[in-house]
């Protein structure tokens, strides 16, 4: 059965998620999160939520997870993934943002274990608990400086008719 053929609502549709590289002082903010009993490291990141722009969810999920507040000032790349052995297909846009301020009062999301400064060379060495390859790629293409303006991106979420 092609795609052509489903319904409609039955369309497969991948997860979208947000990451932001956070770079200071030649450390990037990282999470260590529990994922399913394993200690991973990931930048901070999570699925975009309804009605959120990904700008909105970027700040939102780095916030949640490492306590920093953040600003986005441009788009590292835009990845498509899929995990072996798994169904499921990531889009994953991710963010060069700069560090505004931390909340430390704020607590952090349950399967994040802490937030960490990592210099590149760090989080290399801790390369087999990475959450994704991923992890390392999006901090390379951000070392890069080949980021694409933020104006790139267009929200037109619409008002409800009515």
């Amino acid at each position: 059965m092609t795609t052509a053929s489903l319904p409609h609502r039955a369309l497969w549709k991948p997860n979208t998620v947000v990451a932001a590289i956070v770079e200071r002082e030649g450390r990037y903010l990282c999470v260590e999160e529990d994922d399913g009993g394993r200690a991973v490291f990931n930048q901070p990141a999570g699925h975009l939520d309804p009605g959120e722009s990904l700008l909105e969810a970027v700040r939102r999920e780095t916030l949640e997870e490492s306590g920093w507040h953040i600003e986005p000032t441009g788009l590292v790349g835009i990845y498509l993934s899929q995990p072996p052995d798994s169904e499921v297909t990531y889009l994953r846009f991710c963010f060069r943002a700069t560090a505004l301020r931390q909340a430390p009062e704020r607590p952090l999301d349950p399967e994040i274990i802490r937030a960490v400064w990592l210099t590149r060379a760090e989080l290399f060495a801790l390369r087999d608990r990475h959450r994704s390859p991923l992890v390392m790629r999006c901090v390379d293409d951000a070392m890069s400086g080949q980021d694409t303006p933020l104006a790139l991106l267009r929200d037109l979420r619409f008002p409800a008719p009515g």
